[in-house]
């Protein structure tokens, strides 16, 4: 449907719009979203606001249009985002006022900065959303599921009293470079959350003889007992 054809709809169901019951605007709106492939929330915004402020020159201007602002707002935020690894919009947040004082690739205006610092979350997922699909996290991850062995160890929940020494947190950090190919050094790394002391031991490679006596030798090292791990 062209654009004149769907102001002229428009107009022909504006005031009907405005006289029925909210049942009967519905089934108007309904028929609106349809016929003119609009968006629901779009539909209503236009049905709502006032019949002197629409033309067939602006009904078709959906979305937020962008400005030179927003341009420079999202080459900022778009190459702070990848140097700190692509977080989550949320935790990228609270990030920005860290890094935004070393960004040198392109020189922003007082305003600009300021803009960058009261944005919200939702706002940086919608300007970096092209982005995303391009790039993907740096380290690779080594660790396979086990399903198999969770079938033969039983996992309690809740039985922890993490505010005692003795409840270690364990897991291994691969010093490989950009490839798992070939044997290289792994790190078993122990952490007791309520004291946050920590234990490392290097293995070479990441089988279970090797592991099991890191462990071991970590454990007796403890100035406390296992309690859970």
């Amino acid at each position: 449907m062209s654009i004149e054809y769907k102001y002229e709809y428009f107009r022909a169901i504006y005031d009907r719009y405005h006289s029925v019951s909210k049942a009967e605007k519905k089934i108007i709106l309904d028929e609106f979203c349809k016929n003119c492939n609009y968006n629901r929330k779009y539909a209503i915004r236009l049905l709502n606001s006032p019949l002197k402020t629409k033309s067939k020159d602006n009904l078709s201007c959906r979305g937020r249009k962008k400005t030179y602002d927003d341009a420079i707002i999202e080459k900022v935020l778009t190459d702070i985002w990848i140097a700190t690894n692509l977080p989550c919009s949320k935790r990228f947040k609270y990030l920005i006022p860290l890094w935004l004082p070393f960004y040198k690739k392109q020189k922003i205006s007082e305003d600009i900065k300021q803009k960058l610092l009261e944005i919200s979350s939702s706002t940086i997922d919608r300007m970096i959303a092209p982005s995303r699909a391009k790039f993907c996290k740096k380290g690779l991850a080594t660790t396979k599921p086990g399903s198999i062995i969770k079938k033969h160890i039983p996992i309690k929940t809740n039985q922890w009293d993490e505010q005692k020494p003795g409840f270690l947190e364990a897991d291994t950090v691969a010093h490989c470079g950009s490839s798992v190919a070939g044997m290289f050094v792994y790190t078993v790394n122990c952490v007791d959350i309520a004291t946050q002391w920590t234990e490392q031991r290097a293995v070479w490679g990441k089988g279970e003889k090797g592991v099991l006596n890191a462990i071991t030798d970590i454990e007796s090292h403890l100035p406390f007992t296992v309690k859970g791990f």
